[in-house]
């Protein structure tokens, strides 16, 4: 009011701002409204509430209240009371404005004023707190927090104990997330006979209490998103007090209720001691004993299940089964004929038959129903050997869930609030946060550690008896639909990540009768998750269960090796998917997406998925496989074209009839993939809204953008078949980039990008693709310049999506050399003007992204000759070397390797080498010579520049004093590249770096100072080195230089033959098993080596390689270079091993030499027998001939 009155009525002030302030400038008059600031978010807030009035007023009151007042009881009580009777939560009201501080201060004030001997005031209090905290989700500061935790600790030990169920409720929403900021209370809560260790321990006789001090462990557990984890002391203290009590029998005078409740407020914070890190709690036994603790808890409440569980489960090759003991008898299965006609059944009879097993009454064995047969391409009477896994044995009848028996959807059929409705809720509730806790453990164990245990959760084909009971039981019988997604969660969880361990399964080849290989009874075990994850498809109705059904089934197929498995188990699967791509649920919709997309990744191209490719479309069903939801699959019909699950079939799904003429049609998943991105979605489901778009609206973005990535999985594995539908799938991506949603044209340009990675797939001539295959080259021009006349351009200058530019500049490094070379002049222009503008960028993924396109270009053959474009390359790399980013450094160095690569090329054109400017290579050797420096995914490519480099230099730049001092700091880059600890990829490409190097006839081998050094860097590494491949490379390198000069003096040369007959002596010794596939390859270069340096050796070393070579200690080196000379005469040349990438195999003119050594021997004999020679030399040269005449008859023997 005050600030009213100095303005007058009549005479309205404007206020201008010269902030720049959004708002707009307003007349003050007694008649305009009155200021209402806008809240942090932008809200402008409405007038209070009466829970905020309330809470202000009482607040006020509680502060002018003393401890020394005559009334301050009476006082406290009123005022708590009516804090306590209003709502805060802003579920129900959203303006409600409290401040957290607000709050706190309340808080401490009143527990100043509430002494501890007043029992029923220190209640109050804590309900307070409760109430307060829990609805208003308060963030405390430090000092409240103390306080109050002090105080509720004070009032455990000093109150009566019918005060501690609130007081420790109150402690829970005190410490909730908020456990490592009270480090100087949990002494006193968890510590040796902390209050909380009492009240949690199984001796408690009180079972709330027991409960809510567990809850508040489990709160003390819980980690807040970027705040630090609990000391591991004290969480292992919660861990053991959690494992305790889960372990824990019912005691026989306590109510199941109570008791679920008890063990829900355990696994939740068992669950929070896992979450979020890895296992830290022992070793097997306590691992072990926790497994097994869950594993009996997932089948809480189960009906039927009576059995002895073990304490501990221990990794074992064997699985362990648990027998079922005491199960009630159940009653004669129904021997009536299911209906030939399935669809007549509707959808509770479709439902029952996924999932109902039946005996034979004329078999010993228990064969499928009918339904069941169709959901697993009809192999249901497969021996052990098939598909015939655990749970192709009957389920105990009195395991039937009464789900499975009705219509109804509903997790109970009791009326609401029943006590035994109530009881099963409870029960799921545990065998939830059971699954939930499982999970956890499984993503928090080693996976090597994992695999020891996964026979006690997934089953292999049993032998006999009953079935066991594993995660697969609960997908396929549990009533709860939330326990089963956990389960199917944990499944995922377990099958993720694991492709080396089920890459071992293999049942290609027959079965052994003696005992049962591992490989085997791995992929028994897939063949059952096949099995029992189809059923489950079939029979779930629930959306989300179904989601994630069909998510682990996509884990499945991405980790197992179908290569090794016999074919048959994708085709019934992509088959059961076809029903599921027009379902209603969009979520549904995306994750089979995600499974086809699977499908045709893993191990691709397979043999089985190409010819699923290659069926048209009305042949992927069989007849009679219409499924419950079929009813609500086929909501959206295009153009005619009738559902596939309607689609009457004549032929055998065995025997898939595919023919000619439809051979070259596109594949059905590519017509469908686009048809979902470019189509408008004609109906919409309920949940969608019935007015979101109308006919006209296209599929939901996250179903559109699945089958852009389906679109490019099948043009990455299966190039040939999408081959056919080049042009159209181009259109789909340049649709896909005009389009205004940045995460469908990035997905276009990915699509793009995998386009002309197959077709530079085909060109490559190590691939052996027949031209007549391949896409004709006019065609493969055509449409890059479509594209690079179309909306690729706006993507690459769209700087608001750099992800959108970075994926735009690795589309034009996907582009064909030989296309690029005939494209436009102009627009072979526009790329790499485009490029070398987008490198300057001040994103680093942009900038990456163009450094790399760049590093790609250069190796064209029609720019690798422009010596304009390699220098402004150059200077470009350059710059980007010096750039703050890792990546981007990483990625110039790559391209300054590739850049250098062409240096070599061209290094038989004079005029090229003449036109490079000589400082642009010195400032190359200066750059590359600090990247040896940085990181090793820098250094790794920079050495190799060097050694590029170092070749590429002419003697007249040399010799030139500006070029003397990087030159040597070059090569002793390298030399200390190769002696480092750095990785083995590193060291690899510095010792072809120094190899490299050795080939330019310029370099002065013999009398530079840093050539010493280079040789004993080699020797060094050839015969110490674990890793087998750098030994090679090293190796190799010792026999490049081609003169004998190159080696030096008599001592060097003979360093690096003895450094080089020791590795070959001890190529085999080596304690790591992966280097031995490695050995033949490195003892071919070795004798390859040795022989070099024979040819080249003169006379003054003869006498330390004839000793070396005579006697028994030389036999064995006789014995390799025999073998190596044999194996080149027979054309073997050690082809057996793979040769490692830029290997150096000998040209016919060395091998010539190496293979004629003992001539030249003879003949360097015969020159220096003269009579002037002879006294002094006859002994050394006897020596030689002796080995070389040892040689020669092992040779021809």
């Amino acid at each position: 009011m005050a600030a009213q009155a100095e303005f007058s009525p009549a005479a309205p002030a404007f206020v201008s701002r010269s902030d720049g302030s959004p708002f707009p400038p307003k007349a003050l008059s007694a008649d305009a409204a009155p200021f209402s600031p806008l809240g942090p978010d932008g809200w402008q807030p409405g007038p209070p509430s009466d829970a905020e009035r309330q809470f202000i007023r009482c607040s006020a009151k509680l502060r002018a209240l003393r401890p020394d007042s005559s009334q301050l009881r009476d006082e406290l009580n009123l005022l708590f009371d009516q804090l306590l009777s209003e709502n805060y939560n802003r579920t129900f009201n959203p303006n409600i404005s409290i401040r957290p501080e607000d709050v706190c201060s309340l808080l401490k004030h009143a527990s100043s004023l509430v002494p501890l001997n007043q029992e029923h005031l220190v209640v109050k209090l804590c309900q307070l707190v409760h109430h307060l905290l829990n609805q208003l989700k308060v963030i405390m500061d430090e000092l409240t927090l103390d306080v109050l935790v002090n105080y509720t600790i004070r009032g455990l030990k000093v109150c009566s104990a019918w005060t501690h169920s609130d007081v420790l409720l109150a402690l829970s929403t005190i410490v909730y997330g908020n456990g490592p900021q009270c480090h100087q209370h949990l002494s006193d809560l968890l510590g040796e006979d902390g209050v909380l260790l009492v009240y949690s321990s199984p001796s408690q006789p009180d079972m709330e209490l027991r409960r809510v001090a567990l809850t508040c462990m489990a709160n003390i557990c819980l980690r807040i998103p970027g705040q630090p984890p609990l000391d591991d002391q004290y969480k292992s203290v919660c861990f053991r007090v959690f494992l305790k009590t889960l372990q824990s029998l019912r005691p026989p005078d306590t109510d199941e209720l109570f008791y679920c409740m008890l063990i829900q407020a355990a696994l939740k914070g068992l669950q929070s001691c896992l979450s979020g890190g890895k296992w830290k709690f022992g070793g097997g036994e306590e691992l072990g004993s926790a497994f097994a603790t869950l594993k009996r808890l997932m089948f809480q409440g189960t009906p039927g299940v009576s059995v002895e569980w073990p304490a501990v489960l221990y990794p074992a090759p064997l699985p362990q089964y648990e027998g079922l003991s005491s199960l009630k008898p159940p009653e004669p299965p129904k021997t009536t004929e299911p209906p030939k006609n399935a669809a007549a059944q509707g959808k509770s009879s479709g439902v029952r038959q996924a999932c109902c097993f039946r005996p034979d009454s004329n078999k010993d064995h228990f064969k499928f129903s009918v339904a069941q047969k169709a959901a697993t391409g009809g192999r249901g009477k497969e021996g052990s050997g098939g598909e015939g896994g655990s749970l192709s044995k009957p389920f105990a009848p009195s395991l039937y869930p009464s789900w499975k028996q009705s219509s109804s959807d509903s997790e109970f059929s009791d009326p609401e609030g029943g006590a035994q409705s109530k009881l099963r809720l409870y029960h799921g509730r545990v065998r939830q946060g059971a699954l939930y806790c499982l999970l956890a453990v499984v993503k928090g164990v080693e996976k090597r550690t994992l695999y020891g245990y996964w026979s006690s959760f997934i089953p292999e084909s049993p032998i006999g008896g009953p079935p066991p009971l594993t995660l697969l039981t609960i997908i396929l019988k549990d009533p709860s639909p939330k326990v089963r997604a956990c389960a199917l969660q944990v499944l995922s969880a377990m099958l993720d990540g694991s492709r080396q361990f089920l890459g071992v399964a293999e049942d290609t080849a027959s079965p052994r009768t003696s005992y049962t290989p591992f490989s085997f009874s791995l992929a028994t075990a897939i063949r059952e998750l096949h099995r029992a994850l189809s059923l489950a498809l079939l029979a779930e109705t629930s959306p989300q269960t179904l989601t994630q059904i069909i998510k682990c089934l996509a884990y499945l197929v991405a980790n197992a090796p179908y290569h090794r498995l016999k074919p048959g188990l994708l085709s019934p699967l992509w088959r059961q998917l076809r029903h599921y791509v027009r379902h209603r649920d969009v979520n549904v919709r995306v994750s089979v997406l995600t499974l086809y997309g699977a499908l045709v990744t893993t191990q691709a191209p397979l043999p089985e998925v190409q010819l699923l490719l290659r069926q048209p479309e009305n042949s992927s069903t069989g007849a009679g496989s219409f499924t419950p939801q079929d009813s609500t699959l086929s909501w959206r019909q295009r153009d005619g074209v009738s559902s596939p699950s309607r689609t009457p079939v004549t032929h055998s799904p065995h025997n898939p009839h595919t023919p000619r003429e439809e051979d070259s049609s596109p594949p059905w998943l590519l017509q469908l993939c686009v048809s979902l991105v470019t189509q408008p979605r004609e109906d919409q489901s309920d949940s969608e809204g019935a007015g979101s778009g109308g006919a006209a609206a296209l599929e939901h973005s996250p179903v559109r953008l699945e089958a852009l990535q389906v679109l490019s999985h099948l043009v990455r594995g299966y190039f040939t078949l999408c081959q056919p539908c080049l042009y159209e799938i181009g259109q789909v991506s340049a649709r896909c980039l005009s389009e205004t949603d940045p995460s469908i044209q990035l997905h276009g340009t990915k699509l793009l990008e995998e386009l002309g990675t197959g077709i530079i797939q085909q060109y490559r001539a190590e691939n052996n693709i027949p031209e007549s295959v391949r896409v004709p080259m006019s065609l493969v021009v055509q449409f890059w310049s479509d594209v690079l006349s179309g909306p690729l351009n706006a993507a690459l200058q769209n700087e608001q999506h750099p992800t959108l530019q970075t994926s735009a500049c690795d589309t034009l490094s996907s582009i064909l050399p030989q296309a690029f070379a005939q494209l436009p002049e102009k627009t072979q222009l526009m790329c790499i003007t485009v490029l070398l503008g987008l490198t300057y960028s001040e994103n680093y993924l942009v900038k990456t992204a163009a450094v790399r396109a760049l590093g790609v270009y250069i190796l064209f053959p029609c720019l690798r000759e422009d010596v304009m474009f390699v220098a402004d390359t150059a200077n470009t790399i350059l710059a980007a070397l010096d750039d703050w980013s890792a990546n981007v450094r990483a990625k110039a160095a790559w391209s300054l390797g590739n850049l250098t690569d062409t240096l070599t090329v061209n290094i038989v054109g004079v005029d090229f080498q003449e036109e490079l400017s000589d400082m642009l290579l010195l400032k190359m050797l200066q750059a590359a010579t600090k990247a040896s420096a940085d990181k090793d995914r820098v250094k790794c490519h920079a050495v190799r520049a060097l050694g590029n480099l170092l070749h590429f230099l002419r003697q007249s730049q040399m010799t030139r004093s500006v070029f003397q001092r990087p030159l040597e700091d070059a090569v002793r880059a390298l030399v200390k590249t190769v002696k480092s600890e750095a990785t083995m990829k590193v060291r690899w490409n510095a010792c072809y770096a120094l190899g490299n190097a050795f080939r330019n006839p310029a370099l002065p081998l013999d009398s530079a100072p840093w050539s010493e050094d280079a040789f004993s860097a080699l020797c060094h590494v050839v015969t110490s080195c674990k890793n087998f491949k750098v030994r090679i490379k090293s190796a190799t390198a010792l026999a490049v230089p081609a003169q004998r000069s190159c080696y030096g003096d008599t001592e060097r040369f003979n360093c690096v033959w003895r450094s080089l007959a020791t590795a070959l002596e001890n190529s085999e010794d080596t304690n790591d098993f992966l280097e031995y596939r490695y050995s033949a390859s490195l003892r071919h270069t070795l004798s390859q080596a040795l022989l070099h340096l024979l040819s080249v050796c003169q006379a003054q070393d003869m006498p330390a390689i004839g000793a070396s070579l005579a006697g028994e200690e030389g036999k064995g080196i006789r014995v390799h270079l025999v073998k190596y000379l044999r194996a080149e005469e027979g054309g073997v040349g050690g082809a057996e091993e793979e040769k490692d990438v830029g290997a150096d195999s000998s040209n016919p003119q060395q091998r010539l030499r190496v293979q004629q050594f003992g001539l030249s021997g003879f003949t360097q004999i015969r020159i220096m027998t003269e009579p002037r020679f002879l006294f002094f030399n006859i002994l050394r040269h006897f020596t030689f001939f002796f080995v070389c005449f040892l040689l020669t008859l092992q040779y021809h023997s």
